[in-house]
C-alpha cells in the first residue's frame, strides 16, 4: 500500500454540504466500509474552514485505485494526487527524495515501521536508522523489569527478520559434533531462566566533555529484563570442544558496510572458552515470559551477564569455536577504551558493566515541597552485587539508601532515601553506587576518545518549593 495526500477544491456555489441530501451522500461515501471496498485507507481528512478545499492522507495499492475513488469529487471540482511519505519513512531513508533502504542480505524490518513502533513506545529515537533509542529515565520507574517496547534498542545495521520454522543455529570449527539446531530442538533442551540488565557501552556519552563521537546516549541505553533460553555451556557440551579452541566466536545475521570498510561485514563477536563455558551466558528465545521480539534479537540471542550489551550478539545464527584471538571490526577496532597516559595510547577492551546509580524520581527540574523528600532509583554493576548506594542533598554528607527487594547479583537494584530539605530554592541531589568489589563510581569517570563506560556520579537539580 502506498501513501497519497489528495486536495480537492470546488468553487463555493458548487460546494455539496449547502444540501442536506448531497451532504449525507457524501459523508456515506467517505465512510470506513464504503472506502475500503473501492481498495482505498483513509488516514486522516481535514476541510479548510471557508476554503472550499478538503484534504485528505489515503493509502491505496496505486494511484489509479485513489483517481477511481475520487471521481464524484472530480465532477464537483479539483482533484490533486500527492505521493506521500511519512516523517518516520522520509527521515530513516535520509531525506525527502531518497527511497526506504533495502536489505539485500536477506528479509528485514521496515525501518519505518521499526522506527515509528519506537516512537510510539515512548524510546527517545537517537538514530532512525540504523534504529538507536534508549528508554526515558521516568519509564525507569515501576518493576523489576522493563517491558519488552519500553527497553532499548542498539543496532548496528538492519533488523533481519526470520522464519522460525526454518531458522538454524550452526555449531561448527574446533568441535567434536557439529551442531545444526532448530527452535524446536533449542526449546526442548534444559532452559533456565534469569533477570539480567543490559546496558550499552555509551551510555551517558553525552557527559564526557570534551564532546566525542558516537551515539549521543543520555543516561537511558540500559534495561532489565527476565531472559529464558539455553545455557550456551548446554550446547557447547554437546558440540564438544576440541583441543587447541581458545575463543568461541558468536556470528549475528545483522550485516552492512561500514566506513573504510572491506565490504559488508557481519556483527560479530568472540568470548574466551572459559567464560563462555562458566559465564552464566545464555541463548536466549525469549524475554519477559514472551517469544524474543525481532528488535531485540529474534528469534535467537546470546546474553552475556555482568558485560557490556555490545557481547550480547542479537540475531545469532553461527557459533564457531576458533584456535586464536578473534579479530574483528566490533572486537578489536571498537569498544576498547583509549586514553593518552604519559604521552602514550593505552587500550583496554570493554568488558564488564561498571558500577553506577541512576536516580529515577524526583525528575530533574521538578518542583517538590518544602519537608520530607524521597528520593528513589536503580543502581548496577557488572562486576558484583551492589552493597550500598549514598545520597547527597545539597552538598550535604553522604547519606546511605535503604536498598529494596532482593539482591540479584546481574540485575539492577532499586533503592530509596527519605530525607529532608528545609529550605526553598534549587537544590542538587547526587547518587553514587558502591558494589561488594569495593569499586565506587568516580566524581568524574576518565574520558576517552570513544566515549565508553561513563559512570561518573549522576546530579540532578529540583526546585523546592
Amino acid at each position: 500500500m502506498a501513501l497519497y495526500i489528495v486536495r480537492h477544491h470546488h468553487e463555493p456555489e458548487r460546494c455539496p454540504a449547502q444540501d442536506p441530501v448531497m451532504g449525507a451522500m457524501l459523508l456515506n461515501y467517505l465512510s470506513r466500509p464504503n472506502v475500503r471496498r473501492l481498495g482505498v485507507e483513509i488516514k486522516g481528512e481535514a476541510v479548510a474552514h471557508n476554503e472550499h478545499t478538503m484534504y485528505l492522507i489515503v493509502e491505496a495499492p496505486d494511484e489509479g485505485h485513489v483517481l477511481e475513488f475520487m471521481t464524484p469529487f472530480g465532477a464537483a471540482g479539483s482533484v490533486d494526487i500527492y505521493p506521500a511519505s511519512t516523517c518516520a519513512r522520509v527521515v530513516t531513508s535520509g531525506g525527502c527524495g531518497a527511497a526506504l533502504p533495502s536489505s539485500d542480505a536477506g528479509p528485514a524490518l521496515d525501518p519505518e515501521d521499526a522506527c515509528q513502533d519506537a516512537i510510539d513506545h515512548g524510546l527517545l529515537v537517537h538514530r532512525a536508522h540504523p534504529l538507536n533509542g534508549e528508554t526515558s529515565i521516568p519509564a525507569l520507574i515501576g518493576g523489576v523489569v522493563m517491558p519488552n517496547a519500553r527497553f532499548y534498542v542498539r543496532n548496528h545495521f538492519q533488523i533481519p527478520t526470520f522464519d522460525t520454522e526454518t531458522f538454524r543455529l550452526e555449531v561448527g570449527g574446533l568441535v567434536d559434533r557439529p551442531l545444526s539446531l532448530g527452535m524446536r530442538e533449542l526449546h526442548d533442551m534444559p532452559s533456565q531462566t534469569t533477570v539480567m540488565t543490559l546496558e550499552c557501552a555509551g551510555n551517558g556519552r553525552t557527559l564526557f566533555d570534551p564532546p566525542v563521537d558516537g551515539e549521543k546516549w543520555r543516561l537511558g541505553a540500559v534495561s532489565t529484563a527476565e531472559w529464558t533460553g539455553v545455557a550456551l555451556s548446554e550446547v557447547l557440551d554437546r558440540a564438544g570442544a576440541r583441543h587447541g579452541a581458545q575463543e568461541v566466536l558468536f556470528r549475528g545475521a545483522d550485516c552492512g558496510v561500514i566506513d573504510g570498510g572491506p565490504g559488508r561485514i557481519h556483527f560479530e563477536r568472540s568470548l574466551h572458552i572459559d567464560r563462555a563455558r562458566d559465564g552464566g551466558a545464555l541463548l536466549a528465545y525469549a524475554m519477559n515470559g514472551e517469544p524474543l521480539p525481532v528488535e531485540h534479537g529474534h528469534p535467537l540471542r546470546l546474553v552475556v551477564p555482568g558485560w557490556y550489551a555490545v557481547a550480547s550478539v542479537k540475531w545469532l545464527t553461527e557459533i564457531e569455536l576458533i584456535d586464536r584471538p578473534f579479530i574483528g571490526h566490533y572486537q578489536t577496532d571498537k569498544y576498547w577504551y583509549e586514553w593518552k597516559r604519559e604521552g602514550r595510547e593505552v587500550r583496554e577492551p570493554v568488558t564488564l558493566q561498571r558500577v553506577r546509580a541512576l536516580i529515577t524520581d524526583p525528575s530533574p527540574d521538578q518542583e517538590v515541597r518544602c519537608g520530607s523528600l524521597t528520593i528513589r532509583g536503580v543502581a548496577w554493576s557488572g562486576a558484583a552485587t551492589i552493597a550500598r548506594v549514598e545520597v547527597s542533598v545539597d552538598d550535604d554528607r553522604w547519606q546511605e539508601a535503604r536498598l529494596l527487594g532482593s539482591r540479584n547479583r546481574h540485575s539492577w537494584q532499586w533503592w530509596e532515601l527519605i530525607t529532608r530539605v528545609d529550605r526553598p530554592g534549587l537544590v542538587r541531589l547526587r547518587a553514587r553506587a558502591t558494589d561488594l568489589a569495593g569499586s565506587t563510581q568516580p566524581e568524574r569517570a576518565e574520558w576517552n576518545r570513544h566515549g565508553y563506560g561513563n559512570n561518573s556520579i549522576q546530579e540532578i537539580s529540583v526546585t523546592v518549593a
